[in-house]
């Protein structure tokens, strides 16, 4: 078992290969990333550059008022500083400042130097919709055909759900965008909570698309994001999307669904199936629907009964067995491990810094791409090895590599940009 390399190239000397501790994988990895002098040297996201390069980011700060600096710094540095933001949230603008520059400077390269209040103009100048068009560009199926864990039957299962926790300072501003979340007996949560709808592939965690905004109705947040939903997919969702828009939405689509039933739910039986499961039609839909008791047994010996009702497209019980539905399901508690690790795993328990809903949005989508950019390298490595399961991939190594390569940024180049 051979020692994970990563390969970085100084164009003035040769190739020097930092080995890390040994993992699981039995490969070497090599790679090689480039980052540039002088202004722009601040301007990168260790490894994750990777896959989010420069061209990319030029790609998308190609247009007007977009192009030039702000206090000295190229706009592409602006991009990396917010990202690196999501990377440290517990450290202040200038302590990531420092993260992306102390290294270079150390190489005897010139960078600029910032305070807080001119790091948070930065931030204000280049505004949310740069990072937003990156997460655009990155989100999306990362899950190959050979992919394990991608697919039931051929079909990419992907799942929705929203994550209505995310916390954000109490400033007027943000109260008047997002209001006052109420809690039960009347209560008000402490802070404004930032709600964020996701559409996840299931095997790989990946994010396909999201949505930003006040907590509001789940179905008419995802509905803004059926464009993502293709033919060939399934789709699983909580009972909370048990509504006839939904159902019909995604049919349209061409894709399938699984859902579970809520209870207010009372659809017509037409023609009961060999295993139980019974066939109806819902908002013009047909579909097929499957009831099981869960039994649950817990340590004091106490015995809790109910029964789940699943709503699916997939009416060929023979091909889809009732049993293997119910299994399949759990899927979609994959979407929540990947709202736990946003959450918790990046934030660390940390609110959003932002006073103002521009702030936040920028902020967010910086969130949700640093996220997508590590479930990208995560399935390039877990890939490269047949057989072998996304999940078996540990988010938070991930990110503490992340970080790492970040301030060893010693390691890496000076390529000399022409707009230096």
């Amino acid at each position: 078992m051979g020692p994970a390399v990563i390969g970085v190239v100084d164009q003035d000397s040769p190739t020097p290969e930092v080995p890390l501790p040994d993992q699981c994988a039995t490969m070497t990895l090599t790679q090689t990333i480039t980052t540039a002098r002088g202004l722009f040297a601040p301007g990168h996201l260790g490894a994750l550059t990777w896959f989010a390069p420069f061209e990319l980011v030029d790609d998308l700060l190609d247009g007007p008022g977009r192009q030039g600096r702000i206090r000295q710094v190229p706009m592409r540095v602006a991009v990396y500083f917010v990202l690196a933001l999501a990377l440290f949230p517990d450290l202040s603008y200038a302590g990531v400042w420092d993260m992306l520059t102390g290294a270079v400077s150390q190489m005897g390269h010139r960078v600029a130097t910032l305070t807080d209040a001119g790091l948070a103009d930065l931030r204000r100048r280049l505004g949310p919709d740069p990072l937003r068009e990156l997460f655009e560009v990155v989100a999306g199926p990362l899950g190959q055909p050979r992919t394990v864990g991608v697919s039931y039957r051929g079909m990419r299962t992907v799942a929705f759900d929203g994550c209505k926790s995310t916390r954000v300072p109490e400033t007027a501003d943000n109260v008047a965008w997002l209001g006052r979340h109420k809690l039960a007996a009347g209560a008000v949560a402490a802070y404004p909570l930032l709600s964020v709808m996701a559409l996840v592939e299931t095997g790989t965690r990946a994010l396909l698309g999201a949505v930003l905004g006040p907590v509001r109705g789940e179905v008419d947040t995802a509905l803004e994001l059926i464009e993502h939903v293709k033919a060939g997919m399934l789709v699983l969702a909580d009972r909370g999307f048990d509504a006839n828009a939904f159902i019909r939405a995604v049919h349209r689509a061409g894709a399938a669904v699984l859902l579970r039933a809520s209870a207010s739910r009372k659809p017509a039986v037409l023609r009961v199936l060999h295993d139980g499961s019974y066939l109806s039609v819902i908002a013009g839909v047909p579909v097929r629907v499957i009831a099981a008791t869960v039994t649950v047994t817990c340590a004091d010996g106490s015995v809790h009964q109910g029964v789940y009702r699943l709503v699916t497209t997939l009416t060929d019980a023979h091909r889809h067995p009732a049993t293997d539905l119910f299994a399949l399901y759990h899927q979609r508690w994959e979407i929540e491990v990947a709202f736990l690790a946003i959450r918790h795993t990046m934030l660390k328990g940390h609110i959003l810094r932002s006073g103002d809903p521009q702030g936040l949005r920028q902020e967010m989508w910086a969130q949700l791409t640093v996220y997508q950019l590590l479930r990208t390298a995560m399935i390039d490595a877990t890939d490269a090895i047949e057989g072998c399961d996304p999940d078996r991939a540990s988010f938070t190594a991930a990110l503490t590599a992340a970080r790492h390569s970040v301030t060893l940024a010693w390691t890496w180049t000076g390529s000399a940009s022409p707009s230096c």
